[in-house]
């Protein structure tokens, strides 16, 4: 049964196989993995879970660029099978490209509903939180997150070229 759970060193071994699912050029959307981040080494890896957990930390400065946000890997059991993030508030860059929320699920374990039930329940997070509404984006060709976003209530706004390349940008009224 699939859970969200913080990130956590205990999954190293699986993580790494996901990472291998999306090739050497995949980004793992949700993963909050950084260009400088060691997550080869047990230590590195370690490090950098403890690092997703305290971002959500609003009493703890950031690097400039970043936002306070929380971090869960959907996982089974010992088995990660993607990443979820909400992010507290939006700076420029989250505002025209990112939004609130972004998530991956892992190539081998896609098209079971998981990206649909992590994204309700990290609704539900954003509401506890005090978000009234909440901004999440997609390529335009990813009909899988399309679909995932507009079953959650999301209303598209417009579809734009951003610094990353071109979004489609979503609100979901909470």
């Amino acid at each position: 049964m699939p859970e969200l759970i913080a990130p956590t060193a205990r999954l190293h071994g699986s993580w790494k196989a996901a990472q291998a699912e999306w090739g050497p050029d995949g980004h793992m959307d949700g993963a909050g993995l950084g260009s400088d981040d060691d997550v080869d080494s047990p230590e590195g890896f370690a490090a950098w879970t403890a690092g997703l957990r305290r971002y959500a930390d609003r009493s703890l400065p950031l690097d400039h660029g970043r936002v306070h946000t929380t971090y869960w890997w959907i996982a089974d059991g010992d088995t990660y099978l993607g990443a979820i993030d909400l992010r507290h508030y939006l700076n420029s860059f989250l505002l025209d490209a990112g939004g609130h929320i972004g998530y991956g699920v892992r190539p081998s374990a896609r098209r079971r509903g998981l990206a649909t039930w992590a994204l309700s329940a990290v609704l539900h997070e954003a509401r506890v939180l005090g978000m009234d509404r909440v901004l999440l984006t997609c390529d335009p060709g990813n009909e899988g997150s399309v679909r995932t976003i507009e079953r959650a209530g999301g209303v598209l706004e417009d579809v734009r070229e951003t610094l990353i390349g071109p979004k489609r940008r979503y609100w979901i009224t909470l």
